[in-house]
């Protein structure tokens, strides 16, 4: 059985923004074993580039 979960409004550890953590991307962190995001989008991306900048 498959319950809809709600979006949930998180704040980005970086920027301090609000974000939206919608219910179907709640049902996929929890199907990956993931932990609930830290980071907005941008944020998230920026993080992304500076590592791959660095193993360049």
């Amino acid at each position: 059985m498959h319950e809809a979960l709600e979006d949930r409004e998180l704040n980005c550890v970086d920027c301090a923004a609000p974000f939206t953590w919608t219910g179907g991307e709640q049902a996929f962190y929890t199907k990956q074993g993931f932990s609930d995001p830290k980071r907005c989008k941008r944020c998230r991306e920026a993080k992304r580039a500076q590592y791959e900048d660095k193993g360049a």
